[in-house]
């Protein structure tokens, strides 16, 4: 045996030279492995500038250097692609949504963090998922967030809170472009005001749609505020 059985990491041979080559790799994979967290699983290509330990999840279908390492972790490590393919029961903290991922040993899963609510045998499920960040205001009537409603989400509504001083309105409406007031209207801009914007009904997005604010008498100049969106989402069955 060459590697060891799990993690893959390289045995030293009997009056083997250089071997701080072979330490020095298996210190680098244990470095990508342990408590791993990942920016993404949904890009296909490696990102331009990755820095040293970044990782990801490659999706499907992957290209450029990570062309044939779908489901494989790639990590940036000393100027060059790293890729580990994973085993069943190793988890992955995803740093784009605050979710965990559990390999099944064919495929990425959702983990216990994502708050599946139920699951079919063949793996359809309801989900219930928090997704938050904070947003600087930009000068404007109204600022697009980078908070995104996902494709075929369900939401229960959107939260928030003022973490520096809203200036220039002297209220806020929170929704999105078609309706600029449904997740809130006349928010405080002091510091702490907060809002939780529960929908009436539950409210099904058909494409991505990033959260909006809205001054309510006058344009944006500063400020920042902490948002949050609640929502559900369904996963179709596997086969």
């Amino acid at each position: 045996m060459s590697d060891t059985a799990h993690l893959g990491l390289p045995f030293l041979q009997a009056a083997q030279a250089q071997k701080h080559v072979t330490v020095n790799e298996a210190l680098l994979r244990l470095d990508a492995l342990v408590h791993l967290a990942v920016k993404d699983e949904t890009v296909t290509a490696p990102p331009p500038g990755p820095v040293e330990g970044d990782r990801w999840i490659v999706a499907t279908p992957a290209s450029g250097d990570w062309s044939g390492h779908e489901g494989q972790v790639a990590c940036w490590m000393d100027g060059a692609w790293l890729f580990i393919a994973a085993r069943a029961g190793w988890t992955a903290f995803l740093e784009a949504t605050g979710e965990q991922r559990l390999h099944d040993g064919t495929r990425w899963r959702r983990g216990p963090q994502a708050s599946a609510l139920g699951e079919s045998l063949h793996a359809a499920r309801l989900n219930a998922r928090v997704r938050e960040t904070d947003h600087t205001i930009t000068s404007g009537s109204y600022n697009d967030t980078s908070l995104l409603i996902p494709d075929r989400a369900v939401v229960l509504g959107v939260t928030g809170r003022v973490l520096t001083s809203v200036a220039g309105p002297t209220s806020w409406q929170l929704g999105v472009a078609a309706d600029a007031s449904r997740y809130g209207n006349l928010i405080g801009t002091a510091v702490d005001s907060s809002v939780n914007g529960v929908s009436g009904s539950p409210t099904a997005y058909y494409g991505a749609t990033p959260v909006r604010i809205t001054g309510t008498d006058a344009p944006f100049t500063g400020g920042s505020l902490r948002l949050a969106l609640h929502y559900f989402q369904l996963d179709v069955p596997s086969a």
